[in-house]
């Protein structure tokens, strides 16, 4: 325990930041006096430093080196900023930007004061404002670099620091793209050699706070996308999840035209305490009973849901019983998909998705002559896709617009929505319609998770290897004819931990250990054809996905 209090107490000596090193000084002495909670908590702080994962920094608040705090900030942007002064010159620029969450405007003015302590020019955006305001501005301003402090969909305890390259940081393809290999170890390289926090230099003489118009340009473009001028007759229910994309939503939507739309009052403020929900995640169990309550309420033809950082987009559509059902992110990722390829005005000619995403969007691109693109998971791999014009992730994550911002842009993705209902029901048509067409047009695609919380994550790696030692035969009956280990890397993608295994009857398995939570993920999709009669084996297709996840649990043993 010495070691550990030696290190705490460092910890305290150089943090710069009162509030957290009052708490880590109370729990060092609690610790002391014999609490094995309190041990149990500060053993917890100091298992190492954070290192940039799928979405950067990400982490609990509070005092130490595994939490987010002002000193982990501090070090974290001097390990940046040395990296631009390393790689890319002098003359730099770095737009800095922050949503609502507990510590967000502290830890966005330290790395502000950072930036400009290193001699670089810090791009101050207003605060409060969504993730994809962060990557259009490191784009339309050609900074080399930029800095958002969300934690996204995280609990509300959570924050982080995602980092994008731009101007002369990286190549075209990946300006205002989040960090990948090799970009992040050679940060996280000059993060560990960083001075400790309070010896970092400050300063605020090179900060430079943008005004508030620079949103009215991420406003204009987004809200282009809608092309007619008319007022449209989509009623529209809407809920920025207590985040920060209710306000933008609402400018975008309303210079675009989409004037009935119905935002929920509960969820339309940023609250880091998100009191309405269980957790600020559109995509998990009853995140969006508000919204479904309002959209009855008001007769709504849509619901539209941002998480808190409004970069992701979930959608509830009517069904023809008068109940309301929420798509999956890949029935969305379809439906905007086969806009997308059936709008020639966009630029780009590839349709890309991650590998965990339904196939389908490969058939759309083919039967438009584009072509379908495959990356790893995360969208820093999916926006960099050369030649991109539409791209998504099965995580309700999607780029309608990669010219303008090229990361997921819930708020775009929301326009985009709108459109296409309008476009539908000019033809007498909804998205329910569509999705049949779809299925009619490519074969029924149809997908599910199983994803497994542990407490212990070395029981991720033992399944892991397990599979990898005893392989899969079948699953729902059908012979295993394809197993590929995602480590080794395959058709050309860099290697990552996951295994993926295809049947006779053209199911898809792929299972990888999250890169964000203790969880180990099953991703299936089957493809079901559509008989003459264009009767949509729906029922049939999720009883075959359940049989999977059931055999899967089996076999996992967590």
């Amino acid at each position: 325990m010495s070691a550990l209090i030696d290190r705490a107490r460092e910890w305290v000596e150089h943090d710069p930041d009162a509030a957290t090193r009052r708490e880590l000084t109370t729990l060092i002495t609690s610790a002391q006096a014999g609490d094995d909670a309190a041990l149990a908590d500060l053993t917890s702080r100091f298992e190492g430093p954070l290192e940039f994962g799928t979405a950067g920094l990400r982490a609990a608040v509070g005092a130490g080196e595994s939490r987010m705090n002002v000193a982990v900030v501090i070090r974290a942007t001097a390990g940046l900023a040395r990296y631009l002064l390393d790689t890319v010159g002098d003359d730099i620029t770095v737009v800095v930007g922050c949503d609502a969450r507990d510590g967000s405007s502290e830890f966005m003015d330290a790395a502000l004061e950072v930036l400009s302590g290193a001699g670089l020019r810090a791009l101050a955006l207003p605060k409060r404002l969504p993730t994809p305001v962060t990557a259009f501005t490191v784009r339309g301003a050609g900074a080399d670099a930029g800095i958002m402090i969300t934690a996204s969909h995280n609990p509300p305890g959570d924050n982080g620091y995602k980092v994008y390259l731009g101007g002369r940081a990286t190549d075209a393809d990946g300006a205002g793209v989040q960090i990948v290999p090799p970009a992040d170890a050679e940060i996280a390289a000059r993060i560990t050699v960083a001075p400790p926090a309070d010896e970092v230099p400050r300063t605020t003489e090179g900060i430079v706070h943008l005004e508030a118009n620079v949103v009215d340009f991420y406003v204009i473009v987004n809200a282009m996308a809608r092309r007619s001028t008319e007022p449209s007759s989509v009623r529209v229910v809407t809920t920025a999840m207590h985040g920060v994309g209710g306000a933008t939503l609402m400018r975008v939507f309303d210079h675009a035209g989409i004037t009935d739309a119905h935002p929920v009052p509960a969820q339309s403020e940023p609250d880091p305490a998100f009191p309405t929900v269980a957790f600020p995640n559109p995509e998990e169990p009853g995140a969006l009973d508000l919204a479904l309550a309002l959209a009855v309420k008001v007769a709504a033809d849509v619901v539209i849901a941002l998480d808190p950082d409004a970069d992701r987009c979930s959608v509830a559509i009517p069904q023809r019983d008068g109940s309301w059902r929420q798509l999956t992110g890949d029935e969305l990722g379809a439906l905007l998909g086969e806009q997308a390829a059936e709008d020639s005005s966009r630029s780009g000619d590839v349709l890309a998705c991650s590998i965990v995403s339904s196939r389908l969007l490969g058939r759309i691109a083919d039967a438009h002559g584009l072509r379908w693109a495959q990356t790893l998971t995360g969208f820093k791999w999916i926006a960099r896709t050369p030649g991109l014009r539409f791209g998504y992730e099965e995580a309700i994550g999607y780029c309608t617009d990669p010219k303008a911002v090229r990361d997921k842009d819930g708020i775009g993705a929301a326009v985009r929505v709108v459109t296409l209902i309008e476009e539908l029901a000019a033809e007498g048509k909804t998205l329910e319609n569509q999705l049949d067409h779809l299925a009619r047009m490519y074969g029924l695609h149809a997908t599910g998770q199983l994803s497994i919380r542990v407490a212990d994550v070395t029981l991720i790696g033992d399944a892991m290897t397990r599979l990898r030692a005893n392989g899969i035969a079948s699953l729902a009956g059908s012979p295993v004819v394809q197993y590929t280990d995602l480590a080794l890397g395959d058709a050309g993608l860099p290697p990552t931990d996951g295994l993926l295994y295809r049947t006779a009857a053209d199911d898809r398995v792929i299972i990888r250990p999250s890169g964000t939570e203790p969880k180990l993920k099953c991703y299936v999709e089957v493809i079901l054809p559509v008989d003459e009669a264009g009767d949509i084996p729906r029922v049939a297709a999720a009883q075959r996905i359940d049989t999977i996840k059931a055999e899967l649990a089996a076999l996992l043993q967590l």
